[in-house]
C-alpha cells in the first residue's frame, strides 16, 4: 500500500510501528492460512516473537510499500514466518529492500484461546534447511524463557529530571484495548502493540536528542502473554545505552484486566529498540551521552553495551564474509 502522511514523521519518514504493523499482518495471515489448510478444528495463528528486526533503508511518504511472506519452518505447535519489505517510487520505479524479519506463530483454537493446535508439516526442499530451522526454534525458545524471567522491571516517575537522563525522556503511553485493535479470538493483533511501541520508543529518542530520529532495529519483541479485549495497557519506554551514533531503549508492556478476570497487572511484551538522530537533511547526527545516576541504570547501560558491541561485531563478519 502508499505511504500516507499519517505513517510518518514530521520530516516524512515512515513510522517504524507502521512497517512492523504490515509486516504483521503478512506473519498473521499466511501462518493463519498454513494453519487452516489441513485441520478439522479452526484457529487463528497469534505472534508469539518476533526476531531482531534491521531497518534498513528508511520509507518515505508517496512511497509504495510491498510486504511477502513466506512459511520457512513449522514445528508441532508453532511455525516461522519470513518477512520481506520492499519500497517503490512509483515515479521513477526504484526499488529498494527496507526491512527482512523472522516472526513465530503459535495456533490458537477459536473454540478455546486457551488451546493451542498442532501445526500442519511444510514440505522441505532440502534436509539442511529443516535442520537449520529447528535450531532456530531451540535458540528462540530459550531466549524467550530468559527474557520472561527477568521481566520484573518497573518504571517510576521522576520528579525535576536533569536533561540526558534517564527520567528525562522516559514515556509512557495508556491505551483501552478495543475491538478495532483485536484479532477474531478476542485478543491484541501483535502489529498494534508493536506500532504503539514504537511511537513510545520514537517519544524517548526525540525527547533525548530534539532532533528527528527514526527507527535503525529491533531486538527479539516477546510475545510473553495474551492481552485481552477491555484491558488497560501501559506501554512504558526508557533509554538503556547511547553510543556517538545509536540510542537503545527498553519498552515494556504492561495489562491490566477489568472486564471478564480481573487479574493483577502482568507484563506482557517486552523489546529493546534502536533509534538514530537525524539533521533536517536526513544526516546522521551525535546522539547525547545519556547520563546515569543510580546503579541500576548503570548496569542497564553495560548490559546495553554489550548488545550493541555484540551486534556490531556480527556485522562487521557478515560484511566480511559478503566480501569474501
Amino acid at each position: 500500500r502508499i505511504m500516507r502522511p499519517d505513517d510518518a514523521n514530521i520530516a516524512g519518514n515512515v513510522h517504524g510501528g507502521t512497517i512492523l504493523k504490515m509486516i504483521e499482518e503478512a506473519g498473521a495471515i499466511i501462518s493463519t492460512r498454513h494453519c487452516n489448510s489441513q485441520v478439522e478444528e479452526p484457529c487463528v495463528a497469534a505472534l508469539a516473537r518476533v526476531e531482531r528486526t534491521d531497518f534498513l533503508s528508511p520509507m518515505c511518504i508517496g512511497e509504495v510499500a510491498n510486504v511477502s511472506a513466506e512459511i520457512t519452518y513449522t514445528s508441532r505447535h508453532s511455525v516461522e514466518v519470513q518477512v520481506n519489505v520492499m519500497s517503490e517510487n512509483i515515479l521513477t520505479g526504484a526499488k529498494k529492500l527496507t526491512n527482512k524479519a523472522t516472526l513465530w506463530y503459535v495456533p490458537l483454537s477459536l473454540k478455546n484461546v486457551n488451546k493451542v493446535l498442532e501445526v500442519p508439516p511444510i514440505q522441505y526442499t532440502r534436509k539442511e534447511q529443516e535442520d537449520e530451522g529447528k535450531k532456530r526454534y531451540e535458540e528462540q525458545k530459550l531466549d524467550r524463557l530468559e527474557t520472561k524471567q527477568r521481566n520484573g522491571d518497573v518504571m517510576f516517575p521522576i520528579i525535576n529530571p536533569e536533561p540526558h537522563t534517564v527520567g528525562y525522556s522516559q514515556s509512557s503511553l495508556i491505551h483501552l484495548v478495543g475491538p478495532s485493535d483485536c484479532t477474531l479470538l478476542g485478543f491484541v493483533h501483535g502489529g498494534v502493540t508493536m506500532k504503539l511501541m514504537d511511537e513510545v520508543a520514537g517519544i524517548v529518542a526525540a525527547r533525548h536528542c530534539q532532533t528527528n530520529i527514526v527507527t535503525a532495529s529491533v531486538d527479539a519483541i516477546n510475545f510473553h502473554e495474551k492481552i485481552k479485549k477491555g484491558c488497560v495497557i501501559t506501554i512504558s519506554g526508557r533509554m538503556t545505552f547511547t553510543s556517538n551514533k545509536s540510542m537503545e531503549i527498553e519498552v515494556f508492556v504492561d495489562a491490566d484486566p477489568f472486564v471478564d478476570e480481573p487479574r493483577e497487572r502482568y507484563r506482557a511484551v517486552s523489546a529493546f529498540f534502536t533509534y538514530v538522530s537525524l539533521s533536517k537533511e536526513g544526516k546522521p547526527l551525535p546522539v547525547p551521552q545519556l547520563l546515569t545516576e543510580t546503579e541500576d541504570e548503570k548496569r542497564r547501560f553495560e548490559e546495553g553495551k554489550g548488545r550493541y558491541l555484540q551486534t556490531k561485531a556480527k556485522r562487521q563478519a557478515q560484511m566480511q564474509q559478503a566480501a569474501q
